[in-house]
């Protein structure tokens, strides 16, 4: 109860002593004794917002969504950021001055490159430099900390990583598969007889010997066509419909007839093919571990983040 009295205090003496530019950039939270205004929510979203204004561009109302999502991230993310600041206050954590000024001098160097620029950039961005400083001393702290509570390699048990493959075993699937060659040779028109009568002159090359990479390396028109038509393995689901239908009808080793569409037409050789199956435990175990590791920090961050919010006064507006 003191607690919460104290920190309405604190909010009543934060807003008369800063009620104009609160008025302006709105309180959106309070972390026991720090304000987090809807302005600093902005600029910590504009980066993200920016780039969805560019993928969504012409979907208004998706983008307007996307924006909302955006905000609500970056404010949980200013209020996580202020509880671990408030915890390194109260914990009586210290770390050498020098370390600070190192880091923060190594920063300005990375992302500026003169004092002029910086100067420039952080005018834009509203910023002082002394706000910067702050910035990326607060970023020190918060990793600081999250890094002493969060380990960044949590052991993963063999049992765990086995009981996970088990639990995912469709996720380990693999369709039939085959290695393709390709000579794409593109027509003119839907009525283009002499591509197709090169496409039949390059099939009788093939018989006679000739290798399919040279082939392909002269004539086709594919992007491949560097590499000789390596089109590398390819799925049912990845290869068009009428490529597909032919190609999982050869062996390895076999060239397909010519197969014509519309707009080009296709040779393809078969270098090897794979049925179906599942990937074995040994060939995926690395990127299980990799999984559950993400999962193990993920979920100590939120227990850490959760400690934080049941002994600190925090508020949303």
């Amino acid at each position: 109860m003191f607690r919460q009295t104290y920190a309405l205090l604190v909010l009543t003496s934060l807003l008369s002593g800063m009620v104009r530019a609160e008025l302006v950039s709105g309180v959106k939270a309070i972390v026991h004794d720090s304000v987090i205004t809807y302005q600093e929510v902005e600029l910590f979203a504009a980066p993200a917002i920016e780039t969805a204004r560019r993928q969504l561009r012409g979907e208004p109302q998706k983008f307007n969504d996307k924006v909302g999502e955006l905000l609500a991230a970056s404010l949980e993310q200013l209020v996580q950021r202020q509880l671990v600041l408030q915890d390194f206050k109260a914990s009586g954590y210290n770390l050498p001055e020098s370390y600070f000024e190192d880091a923060i001098q190594d920063q300005i160097k990375s992302e500026f490159n003169d004092r002029k620029t910086m100067i420039q950039t952080l005018r834009a961005r509203g910023q002082t430099i002394e706000e910067y400083r702050q910035q990326i001393r607060d970023q020190i702290i918060v990793r600081a900390l999250r890094s002493q509570n969060i380990p960044s390699d949590p052991v993963i048990s063999p049992a765990k990583i086995e009981e996970y493959y088990k639990a995912h075993a469709a996720d380990y699937q693999v369709e039939d598969q085959v290695k393709l060659r390709m000579i794409v040779l593109n027509k003119t028109g839907a009525d283009d007889t002499n591509t197709v009568q090169l496409a039949e002159e390059i099939i009788t090359k093939l018989k006679e010997g000739v290798q399919f990479a040279e082939m392909a390396s002269v004539y086709s028109t594919g992007s491949q066509r560097g590499e000789g038509g390596d089109w590398g393995w390819g799925t049912r689901s990845s290869l068009r419909k009428e490529l597909a239908d032919v190609a999982f009808t050869l062996k390895a080793g076999e060239v397909s007839p010519v197969i014509q569409t519309d707009s080009a037409c296709f040779i393809m050789l078969v270098e090897e093919a794979k049925p179906a199956h599942a990937r074995p435990i040994a060939e995926v175990r690395d990127e299980i571990e990799r999984n559950l590791a993400l999962e193990e920090q993920s979920r100590l961050a939120d227990e850490y983040i959760n400690k934080l919010k049941k002994k600190t006064f925090v508020r949303y507006f």
